[in-house]
């Protein structure tokens, strides 16, 4: 059979909540192998939920939907303050990016508390700037951008990512609406550890199978390398 774009394939997923320092109550789902202990995890960051960003925008449904199975990788999504989706209204009101910073901890605390081991961070647009301001925790073993638009993250921000030390790529639309590879790459030369990687004929939304796969195919080479490339069909 082959993965389309509606393709859900096993996994053991439950419904969670986070709670945040400030006592916010977030919505998320866990995604997880159907056996053995995960390679490695991903907390999504999802895009602006002023411009209905959620947890279920469509890159990081599919890589919940795909990747517990295809490459042992677990999937942490969840909806940041304010935000509702199919799975519910997470408690709040929009941050802009700053208030945000408890519920990324709150999802690594979530992490921590529950073994989720080797946990990566996946921002796309707005939760890159999440990634890039307020991941910068011992726990987390890289992150992954897709769509980076540096707006919210300044220079500052990069410089401390840079202290930090740990790998970040960032996945960059040739025809992204904000940020292009090639400024992309002066951008984050202030991070010497970062990749950045441009993609022929994308768009900031990532929309399309071929471009869907390009995405999840660059996530597991970082996170489970010994699961790429990734099946097309199963």
């Amino acid at each position: 059979m082959e993965i389309r774009s509606s393709t859900v394939l096993p996994a053991v997923r439950e419904d969670i909540e986070l709670h945040t320092a400030d006592g916010l109550t977030l919505v998320g789902e866990l995604a997880r192998p159907t056996e053995g202990t995960p390679a490695a995890t991903l907390i999504c960051l999802h895009p602006l939920p002023t411009a209905e960003g959620m947890m279920d925008s469509h890159v990081l449904r599919k890589a919940a939907a795909r990747l517990p199975a295809l490459a042992g990788v677990a999937v942490l999504r969840f909806n940041t303050r304010g935000t509702a989706s199919a799975r519910g209204k997470s408690e709040g009101a929009f941050g802009d990016g700053e208030e945000e910073r408890f519920d990324v901890a709150a999802a690594l605390e979530y992490a921590e508390f529950h073994d989720l081991p080797n946990p990566w961070l996946l921002g796309w647009s707005f939760g890159t700037e999440l990634a890039l301001k307020w991941g910068h925790d011992p726990l987390v073993r890289g992150a992954i951008l897709l769509s980076p638009p540096l707006k919210r993250a300044k220079d500052a921000d990069l410089a401390a990512w840079a202290e930090f030390g740990r790998p970040l790529v960032a996945l960059v639309p040739e025809f992204d609406d904000y940020l292009r590879p090639e400024e992309a790459r002066q951008r984050f030369a202030a991070v010497p550890q970062a990749e950045v990687v441009g993609v022929d004929g994308a768009k900031h939304l990532w929309v399309g199978e071929p471009y869907v796969r390009i995405v999840l195919n660059e996530i597991v080479k970082r996170v489970n390398p010994a699961a790429y490339p990734l099946p097309t069909e199963v």
